[in-house]
């Protein structure tokens, strides 16, 4: 795409599992939308990478970099605590950080690896929620995105550890959402479907990734739900079309 609507100008968006994938995809459109990003991963150079393609757009605008792994989740208090101090409040949060774990059948996944899932994908989130209500409370339009999965409704086999926390971070974010109905906020699940990412290669690898669609194409979705006009609340969204 290469013509931007300003749909998020002046907003301050927070991506979460923003080096790469869906991610990073999801924060350079936000960017190229005139929001101000801040950018959280675990790897650096990844970071300095979407900052430099988020430079190259030419709107003096870059990214806040945050090279963190959210599975240490007192970070995330300090995190809040330095965007409180620099911006006052925050206008986007996008909770898509997530780990896939063992496929593999239940009684064989190892309590450390179970552990880990969970961290990220649901406690980690739990805090991000915890740490920055606060500030999405002292925007004009606060929206909180987060990113969940198809498993989540259905049974899969040896999809044990993923499928059960995409499942707990949906009730919880629909929980949350229920809390907050009565004030500017606007808070959703968005479940982007069968995308070309490095987690879908580890759990598929002997599928082409060149015949799926790649993260750019879900970005549209992601703007739709960050956007001050986004009146949608306490749902989950599928990106390939409907809602729950």
């Amino acid at each position: 795409m290469s013509t931007w609507t300003g749909r998020l100008e002046g907003r301050i968006a927070l991506v979460t599992g923003a080096s790469r994938g869906i991610g990073r995809a999801v924060a350079y459109r936000f960017a190229a939308e005139g929001a101000t990003v801040i950018a959280i991963a675990r790897t650096v150079g990844a970071l300095e990478e979407l900052d430099d393609e988020i430079r190259a757009l030419g709107r003096d605008n870059h990214a806040v970099l945050v090279p963190q792994d959210l599975a240490d989740h007192a970070k995330i208090d300090q995190i809040a605590l330095a965007v409180y101090h620099r911006f006052g409040r925050l206008d986007v949060l996008v909770g898509n950080a997530a780990a896939l774990g063992p496929l593999s059948p239940l009684q064989h996944i190892a309590p450390e690896d179970w552990n880990q899932v969970m961290a990220v994908n649901v406690t980690a989130n739990f805090h991000l929620l915890r740490s920055f209500d606060p500030l999405l409370r002292q925007s004009d339009a606060g929206r909180a995105v987060f990113v969940t999965s198809g498993v989540a409704s259905d049974i899969f086999p040896y999809w044990g550890a993923y499928a059960t926390s995409k499942a707990a971070l949906e009730m919880m974010v629909k929980v949350y959402a229920g809390e907050v109905t009565k004030t500017r906020m606007r808070v959703n699940l968005l479940d982007p479907g069968v995308v070309r990412t490095r987690m879908r290669a580890q759990a598929f690898p002997g599928e082409d990734p060149e015949h799926l669609p790649p993260p750019e194409s879900v970005t549209e979705a992601f703007l739709d739900l960050a956007s001050p006009e986004c009146r949608q609340h306490g749902q989950v969204v599928r990106a390939y079309g409907g809602r729950e």
